[in-house]
């Protein structure tokens, strides 16, 4: 369940050169993802923290919000400046954001 606390902005409010944390396990990301996105699985977070851009905000996503949202909690609590992307990658795809396979390839579902 969603914590009122966490930073929340809707799929039209990520500019177009955010930098987007996808936060998805690598099957997840292989089968499409956002073309520039940082990759790292929720599962992988904690230990692969230094990998994290130094951005001045981080958009984080996931499938649908879940797992992003613990993260952004995650992250606010480290004094970084994150915003849950809500919806997820269903709801990136939906607006018509394009997507990229593993291979960088334009992603066609």
């Amino acid at each position: 369940m969603f914590q009122p606390s966490v930073p929340t902005v809707d799929i039209s409010a990520v500019p177009a050169d955010a930098v987007l944390l996808d936060v998805r396990e690598q099957d997840e990301w292989d089968a499409g993802h956002a073309d520039g996105a940082v990759h790292i699985p929720m599962s992988e977070f904690v230990a692969r923290l230094g990998e994290l851009p130094d951005a001045e905000q981080l958009f984080v996503i996931c499938r649908v919000g879940g797992r992003s949202a613990q993260v952004v909690q995650y992250l606010v609590a480290q004094g970084r400046t994150a915003v849950n992307v809500d919806g997820g990658m269903l709801a990136w795809e939906a607006s018509g954001r394009a997507l990229v396979s593993d291979n960088g390839e334009a992603f066609v579902a």
